[in-house]
């Protein structure tokens, strides 16, 4: 069962490098975004993305622990 599962996650991993890199080769085209006045340099549509992503995943979770937190020193009578 041990190698069964090793197999489908090196083929999952696999997958998801491959439709990562067909996003990756087919968002060339150079963009910049703008936003409140402040402005990137010309980059790939797809840095951005990854930049994007990257940015959530690490955003995420710490406000998952914010909000565990805080639940946590409320009192049950608080939670409703």
């Amino acid at each position: 069962m041990r190698g069964v599962k090793r197999v489908v996650l090196v083929l999952t991993t696999l997958v998801v490098a491959l439709v990562v890199l067909g996003f990756v080769l087919e968002n060339q085209q150079g963009v910049s975004l703008s936003f409140f006045g402040w402005a990137t340099a010309q980059m790939p549509v797809a840095v951005f993305v990854v930049l994007a992503l990257i940015l959530g995943m690490l955003i995420g979770p710490l406000l998952c622990v914010a909000v565990g937190v805080r639940r946590s020193k409320l009192s049950p009578a608080e939670l409703g």
